[in-house]
Order: structure tokens, then C-alpha cells, then sequence
């Protein structure tokens, strides 16, 4: 395969935007059931070369179009502009059953429901109504939100500046999951007052470079490198004040829903790394001498750890739940106090599934044996995806938000990482 090649991971080359119309046209999912039993069948799809593929050095573009093509890219799409409008807690399965397949295209999905929430709490009925209409036509958002080199996450230095019925923004952005093949890339950028808007610009709009420059280990193909920003033009209509979303008196549960879809990422990583572990004990993995029995799968210590990680994975599912619940309320009715209560909920499942996915996907060697080293199964992906994903912010600042919350009723931080 040749670096020539834009869609090789890693190549650093400039990767052109898809193709619309896509040869195949997007499903309209009509509710949660329908929601979970397209998410199902599209994960068992997704398994089946998930390990070939994760050892590929080509981005999974057929893939990923199969994922849009679903349907579930629209799902949480409001009732009243034509989607599903799943409950989050139904997200939260759906994300964890694709990621239990495969975590990288789990992932890419992440900041176009993001982007979602945001068009929901903070556009005009107009911007709702042409974005909500393309996305549920199938067009992918992307992200062009962090940058690096700041003092801190929030600290930004891209900027818009106002001309006539355009903004112009100038930036390197990077960490752009799901930019390399959207449609759309919504672009966080200050004004010259610090205020954070989301501009939404065409993926072939000029000056807007989306580079195949991702190289971290885990993860590898979501595709997370560099968008570079050259005086690009975007429509006044097209700009959404996301910073209403964090305003202390009218807060909404924006970096809830970021955060839990993240959680429910790493929750479905480590079913993932379950449910190899079990497949691989019983059908590979040899008694140990001093256990006395035929097969591993009857080894008492094993049952003991197995039986851990499943009842925390039981947690987790039922943590997300909550969560998910959390957000919904928080929608319904948005006020300083069930925001606070969704970003807690949030952060509660947020501890359990980072340290469950580490854990489970760190122990699946542990229980499986030498065996499961070899670079042909590629388990080692499990481990190396938690390991990577779980860093998207620090799960020590979780625990201190909810002990500050529990102990002193202090509400989380207002931003997207909280």
C-alpha cells in the first residue's frame, strides 16, 4: 500500500472529502426498539473483520459508510424536526453495542451527536431545520475542536472574525475525530470577546484541509489528525453560539451527553474484551497444572475474576443507564441543578467504565494465556483502544467532582470536558 495513498493511516497527506450523494441512501429510524435492533445487527457485520481490519493501515471509509447509511447517526435527531429523538439511555446502548465490535468506529460517531446536542440547544429553528434535514439525508459531522500547545483545553486560538453575511476563521486544529471523512466540520472558534461559537462548514469548503496525520497506537483508525483552517468562509447562518450551553444561570446538559458518549465507548470496549476473553478461554486456553481440572473454563480463579469484571460490566451498563436518564430529565427541563445532576450522573459511570475497560482488556491476557499474544488474533487492540480512548480526559478530575458534589454541593465546571 502506498503513502501515496491519502487513506493510509498515518501518511500525513491531505485526504479529499467523500462523495455525495453516497451510493447508498440513509435509513430513517423511527424509534429506540428500532434504534437497538439496527445497532445489533450492524455490530455483529462489524465483528467479523474487526481484527483484520483494525490491522489494516487503510481508514475503513466502506465501513464507516455502512455505519451512517444505518440510520443511527440520526437517531437522536429531534421528533420535531423529522428523527427518532431516542431517549440517551438508548444512545448509551447503541454506542456501547457498536463499540463492543469496534471501538475506533464507535468513536468516529462521537462528535456528530455532539454536534447534534449543540444544533438542539443552541440554533435557531432555521439552522435546525436545514442541519437536522441534511443529517438525517446522511451527511456526517466531523470535529474540529481542540488544538494543541495551549495552556489548557479551553484556552483557544482560533478565531472568527464577522464579514458581511460570513465569518472568516483562520486556526490548526487537531485530536479531529471523524473530520478525515464528514460532510460537515463543525469548528469551535472564539470571537474577540473569548465567547466559543460552532461554526459549521461545508468538508470542501476552501481553505479547509483535513489532514491524515493520526498516529497514536490505539484508536487507529478514527482517523484523529489535523484540520488546518486558511481564512475559511462560513455562512453567518451556519454559526451557533455554543457558549449559551455553559452560561451559569440557563446551563444545558451539552458536555453531559459529550462525556457520556464517551463513557459508553470505553463500556463497550471492555464488553468487547469479555466477551473475547470467555470465547478464547473456552476454546483455546489450556488448565493450569495445579488447577486439576480438563479445561480452563472450569478453573475456580477464573470464574472468580470473570465474575468481577461482569458484575462491574453490569454496573456500567446500569450506570450509563442512569446517566442516560439523567440527561433526558435535564432536557426537559434545563436548570442549574439537573445539569449539575447529569454531568454527576456522567462522571459516576465515567469512573467504572475507564477503569473497567482497562482492567477488563489488561486481564483478558491474564485469563487467556500466552496464547492470545500472538499477533494474529490482535487482541492486544482491546487494551491498546482503552488505553487510548480513556486518556480523552482525566477519570482522577471524575472522582473529584462527585466527592466535591456529595460533600460540599458544588456543581461540576461548565465546559466540554466536565
Amino acid at each position: 500500500m502506498s503513502l501515496s495513498d491519502p487513506f493510509v493511516i498515518g501518511s500525513g497527506l491531505p485526504v479529499p472529502p467523500p462523495l455525495w450523494p453516497r451510493s447508498t441512501s440513509t435509513t430513517r429510524i423511527e424509534n429506540d426498539a428500532d434504534a437497538i435492533r439496527v445497532a445489533q445487527l450492524l455490530a455483529a457485520h462489524l465483528k467479523q473483520n474487526a481484527a483484520a481490519r483494525e490491522q489494516s493501515d487503510h481508514f475503513p471509509l466502506e465501513e464507516l459508510n455502512q455505519y451512517s447509511s444505518s440510520g443511527l447517526w440520526g437517531i437522536t435527531v429531534p421528533r420535531s424536526h423529522g428523527g427518532a429523538g431516542v431517549s440517551y439511555a438508548t444512545l448509551g446502548t447503541v454506542v456501547q453495542t457498536i463499540a463492543a465490535a469496534d471501538g475506533a468506529l464507535a468513536q468516529i460517531a462521537q462528535n456528530h451527536w455532539a454536534a447534534v446536542a449543540v444544533i438542539a440547544s443552541c440554533g435557531t429553528e432555521n439552522q435546525k431545520e436545514e442541519l437536522f434535514g441534511l443529517i438525517l439525508d446522511g451527511k456526517r459531522c466531523g470535529n474540529a475542536f481542540s488544538e494543541r500547545g495551549n495552556k489548557t483545553l479551553t484556552d483557544l486560538k482560533t478565531q472568527l472574525v464577522r464579514e458581511g453575511d460570513h465569518v472568516i476563521i483562520t486556526g490548526k486544529k487537531y485530536y479531529c475525530t471523524g473530520a478525515l471523512a464528514a460532510d460537515l466540520v463543525p469548528i469551535v472558534a472564539v470571537d474577540d470577546q473569548g465567547l466559543a461559537w460552532l461554526a459549521i462548514a461545508d468538508r470542501n469548503t476552501e481553505g479547509l484541509t483535513v489532514l491524515n496525520d493520526w498516529s497514536a497506537f490505539g484508536q487507529r483508525q478514527t482517523g484523529s489528525g489535523t484540520v488546518l483552517l486558511e481564512n475559511v468562509k462560513v455562512p453567518v447562518t451556519r454559526v451557533i453560539p455554543a457558549w449559551k450551553s455553559y452560561l451559569p444561570d440557563t446551563p444545558r446538559p451539552d458536555s453531559a451527553i459529550s462525556q457520556f458518549i464517551q463513557a459508553a465507548i470505553d463500556g463497550g470496549i471492555a464488553q468487547g474484551a469479555l466477551d473475547e476473553t470467555v470465547s478464547f478461554v473456552k476454546t483455546r486456553t489450556r488448565a493450569w497444572i495445579d488447577s486439576h481440572q480438563d479445561h480452563a473454563h472450569e478453573d475456580p480463579y477464573t470464574h472468580h475474576i470473570l465474575g468481577g469484571l461482569f458484575a462491574r460490566l453490569s454496573a456500567c451498563r446500569a450506570l450509563l443507564d442512569v446517566a442516560g436518564k439523567t440527561i433526558d430529565a435535564a432536557l426537559i427541563h434545563a436548570t442549574p441543578d439537573t445539569v449539575a445532576a447529569a454531568q454527576i450522573a456522567t462522571a459516576e459511570a465515567k469512573i467504572f467504565t475507564t477503569e473497567l475497560a482497562i482492567e477488563a482488556t489488561n486481564r483478558l491476557f491474564e485469563l487467556a494465556g500466552t496464547a492470545a499474544t500472538d499477533t494474529r488474533y490482535n487482541l492486544d487492540r482491546y487494551w491498546r483502544n482503552a488505553r487510548t480512548h480513556t486518556l480523552h480526559d482525566p477519570v482522577r478530575w471524575k472522582y473529584a467532582i462527585v466527592g466535591d458534589y456529595y460533600l460540599n454541593g458544588a456543581f461540576p465546571p461548565l465546559h466540554a470536558w466536565s
